[in-house]
């Protein structure tokens, strides 16, 4: 089958590798139909996330069609149009049974760290990811769901991680009727985040970027408020006036480790590698949050060392939350959502590519070209 392999630092191209095969009794094949470059694929690609390694294939967030079962896969069937969580779980340790598929503890040697997660390097486990004709689901009876009839291909892809993690975002920063919502970062992910947090019941929405394509993005798909860091010699500072000098209610960081906005942090950490992403975004929440308010934390960092103002945020007394987000607990609310008309996930796609030509979207996804939000790859298969 054709797959993207890794090659090394800013280094991706299509190869020929072996078919995917049943190891295990509760597997099943997918022959992916769509697959999408998330931004947290950009921190492998940059070489932010260590044990990436040279012949591994990204790709957390596909769909496709069952084309072979494992003999324990009861809830599935050959031909079957499924949407795959990010997150590759048990559904019976301690943390899958109280809801925590992110953290499951029986799919990755490293699981004090993190859970499974497709296509994230070694540290999530090493799974080959859908950026791919075909891909190995573990877990088939308790990760895959079938599409259901009336959602869009696109619709079903965006919830198998931006979207949801967005609408996770925005449930970590527990929104009260009325509050401000600032979200750092218009990528995908924070405009889904923006969204959501008027499904939750803000009173009022700030997209925050430096990217003038994106905050026109999150004012037409999010009606929120923008603001371009770029324009202004401290953010802080004017998050803080547009808030009664009080702060903001709920911060969300939808960024993560490539920051932009201070040289130097973006320099030791996505240059150097001597953090594990660029604090930042982190930072600008913590100072940006009112006192006694909530950050929420959904951008991808590293596991080393970060400098972040943790002393600040005990002194304001906030609490932040934080996880990669557990995708599946967030359908039947998303799969309602859509079917009554509220959201459109699919409307964060702005561009596709043939798999055959997945350098080139990672490079334009990355270089920010062409007013790119999202890309979506499709095989060539089906």
């Amino acid at each position: 089958m054709k797959a993207m392999t890794y090659r090394g630092p800013y280094k991706v191209r299509v190869e020929e590798k072996p078919d995917p095969r049943i190891e295990h009794p509760h597997d099943a094949i997918i022959r992916v139909t769509l697959a999408a470059i998330c931004g947290s694929d950009l921190h492998l690609y940059h070489g932010m996330m260590p044990d990436t390694r040279i012949g591994h294939t990204f790709g957390h967030e596909f769909i496709g069609v069952v084309e072979q079962l494992g003999g324990a896969v009861t809830n599935l069937a050959v031909g079957d149009r499924v949407m795959v969580p990010f997150n590759i779980y048990c559904g019976s340790c301690y943390f899958c049974a109280r809801g925590l598929f992110s953290n499951c503890h029986n799919v990755n040697a490293n699981a004090t760290a993190v859970g499974g997660i497709y296509g994230y390097s070694h540290t999530a486990g090493g799974y080959d990811g859908g950026q791919a004709e075909r891909v190995r689901v573990p877990f088939a009876d308790v990760g895959p769901t079938v599409i259901p009839d009336w959602m869009s291909d696109e619709d079903a892809l965006m919830l198998t991680d931006a979207y949801s993690t967005g609408y996770f975002g925005a449930q970590l920063g527990d929104i009260v009727e009325g509050d401000t919502v600032v979200v750092l970062g218009a990528g995908p992910v924070g405009l889904a985040a923006a969204q959501s947090a008027w499904l939750m019941g803000a009173g009022r929405v700030i997209s925050i970027d430096h990217l003038d394509y994106r905050l026109e993005k999150a004012r037409t798909f999010a009606h929120a408020e923008t603001v371009n860091f770029s324009e202004y010699d401290d953010i802080v500072v004017q998050m803080k006036k547009m808030t009664d000098y009080l702060g903001a209610d709920v911060v969300i960081d939808a960024v993560g480790a490539e920051a932009d906005g201070n040289a130097t942090q973006h320099i030791t950490s996505a240059k150097l590698k001597l953090q594990g992403g660029s604090p930042i975004a982190l930072n600008w929440a913590i100072d940006g949050a009112r006192k006694g308010g909530r950050v929420s934390v959904i951008g991808a960092y590293g596991p080393l060392f970060s400098a972040v103002k943790f002393g600040d945020a005990l002194n304001k007394g906030l609490t932040l939350r934080m996880n990669q987000a557990p995708v599946k607990r967030q359908w039947p609310r998303l799969f309602e959502h859509i079917r009554a008309g509220y959201i459109s996930p699919g409307d964060l796609v702005t561009h596709r590519v043939p798999l055959e030509h997945i350098a080139e979207g990672y490079h334009m996804f990355s270089s920010k070209l062409d007013d790119c939000v999202k890309t979506v790859v499709v095989p060539s298969e089906g």
